[in-house]
């Protein structure tokens, strides 16, 4: 249609034209000839218009021929796609038919097997239970003759048999029972003492008692002037420096130093002695002095912490852990020098892991590091047993050893069992004899705690506090306890004073409850 149109629109535009210019030619005179001239390049253009059509006509009927071509193939494609997908999916339900009536075969001959094992079982059941009916009438008939013999009816013989039975098991078992009980009682109670006291007689270590004070001994008294300082600076630099009291008083050639930190006491020491020899003592001096001695502690601290974990035999310790080892030789507990209680304690560890078949050296590990937390560079309220586990935590201890440094104050649950030899060697190293000191009062004042605790029941008459304070014996009347109030009684006293005292260790609670018989033969 597009070529029709060029063509109609060339004829319109041409006879338009020839219309104006034979117009143009009657105007002037010259029409006849404009027009035949028009009439000629009308038809020439119809004709160009006629050509182009056609040509235009042509190429668009060859296009087209190639899409139709173009698609038809394409739709032939598509359908041997489809034709082949669908002679594939043929091909597989064939097989699945193939295998599904295999299958069917093979069931139905199985249903005939069971069908033939069914009838068989089906018959010897049968058989069995004839069988079976006449053993019970043959059982039947011989209880008759018996019970006519016998006088006695089966229950009553079955009766008497049962019970004459049960009472020999009951004493049987009741024995079996007693004997396993006191032999297993006597066998773990001498097992559990050959281990503890061979691990505390294979271990012997001296305590140095530390405590808050330190005295610094002088050649001469004239020296404490020079301590003091013109109107007392230089007294006031090194206890500004140092933090420690310096207790200048009427003792001979000595000077105190008065402080709870065992480390600025140790650095006041060192800064003193190192003054006093140099002569040297003003201000700038002193805290030149002291900065020096600090760095030399801290030196000294790591180098204690090495030679503790080189003596006992403890490879791989965190550089952080081994100062705060070092550091435990600046801090005593209860008056006991908190790094030889911890070298003591690894060491018992070790013996007794070894004698119970445990890692010795895990155990070592666990014993020495079981009081880190005591040794923090800063404050903090959690309990020492708490942080020390947090520490060794962070620094890459095994689970066993966190465990056994957070539970030896029951602090967490045990989970290993290098918890209960770190507390069980913790308690033997603070409470063999000599190891820590008390203040005399509060001592005696918690003994009498003790006893006016065991009073507060009903039916005791004498209470004792024995072993410095580690067991309460209790002796109560028997006319008013018998035994199993006795033990209730132990236990509500332990109670009682688990939740109303606060002591170091434990403490055992013991009920004697006895009658006596008293004859005069004359």
């Amino acid at each position: 249609m597009t070529p029709i149109i060029y063509a109609i629109v060339a004829l319109i535009v041409g006879l338009a034209i020839g219309y104006f210019i034979a117009k143009s030619i009657v105007e002037k005179g010259k029409a006849s000839q404009l027009i035949a001239d028009a009439q000629k390049e009308a038809k020439s253009l119809i004709k160009e218009a006629q050509v182009e059509g056609e040509k235009i006509k042509n190429e668009k009927t060859f296009k087209a021929k190639e899409k139709f071509i173009e698609l038809k193939s394409q739709h032939e494609k598509e359908i041997m796609n489809r034709e082949k997908k669908m002679s594939d999916a043929e091909k597989r339900t064939r097989d699945k038919e193939s295998k599904v009536s295999s299958e069917l075969a093979k069931t139905k001959q199985l249903e005939q097997k069971l069908s033939s094992k069914i009838e068989e079982l089906d018959s010897k059941r049968d058989s069995i239970l004839k069988k079976q009916a006449e053993v019970e009438k043959m059982h039947e008939s011989q209880v008759k003759q018996l019970e006519v013999i016998s006088g006695m009816s089966g229950e009553d013989a079955k009766k008497q048999l049962v019970e004459s039975l049960k009472d020999k098991a009951k004493t049987e078992a009741m024995s079996i029972v007693q004997s396993t009980i006191e032999e297993a009682k006597l066998t773990a109670t001498q097992e559990a003492r050959k281990v503890i006291i061979n691990t505390i007689q294979r271990i012997g270590t001296e305590e140095a008692v530390e405590n808050c004070v330190s005295v610094f001994n002088l050649e001469s008294d004239d020296v404490k002037g020079r301590i003091i300082g013109r109107e007392g600076r230089n007294i006031r630099a090194i206890e500004a420096a140092t933090g420690v009291e310096i207790i200048v008083d009427d003792t001979p050639d000595a000077i105190i130093l008065s402080c709870f930190d065992s480390v600025r006491r140790e650095v006041a020491r060192l800064s003193l002695h190192k003054l006093v020899t140099d002569g040297r003592i003003h201000p700038a001096r002193i805290e030149e002095v002291v900065a020096k001695t600090r760095k030399q502690i801290d030196q000294e601290i790591a180098e204690v912490g090495k030679r503790t974990v080189i003596d006992l035999g403890i490879h791989g310790l965190h550089p952080e852990l081994i100062k705060m080892v070092g550091r435990m030789k600046y801090r005593s507990s209860y008056g006991q020098n908190l790094l030889q209680h911890s070298r003591e304690v690894a060491k018992l560890c070790g013996t007794m892991a070894a004698e119970l078949g445990l890692n010795p050296k895990l155990a070592k590990r666990a014993g020495l590091l079981h009081d880190i937390g005591k040794v923090p560079e800063t404050e903090d309220e959690t309990p020492h047993a708490i942080l020390g586990m947090n520490l060794a935590e962070k620094h890459g201890e095994k689970p066993e050893v966190c465990n056994a440094i957070g539970a030896h104050h029951d602090e967490i649950e045990m989970t290993s069992l290098l918890s209960p030899i770190v507390q069980v060697c913790d308690a033997i190293s603070g409470a063999r004899p000599g190891a820590r000191r008390q203040v005399l009062d509060s001592y005696i004042q918690r003994l009498k705690d003790l006893e006016e605790i065991a009073f507060g029941f009903n039916g005791v008459e004498k209470a004792y506090a024995i072993q410095a304070g580690r067991e309460l014996r209790v002796i109560v009347e028997s006319e008013k306890v018998s035994d199993d109030k006795a033990a209730q009684l132990s236990f509500e006293i332990s109670q009682k004073i688990q939740t109303d005292m606060t002591y170091p260790g434990q403490v055992k609670v013991t009920v004697i409850r006895e009658t006596r018989a008293v004859n005069i033969a004359k």
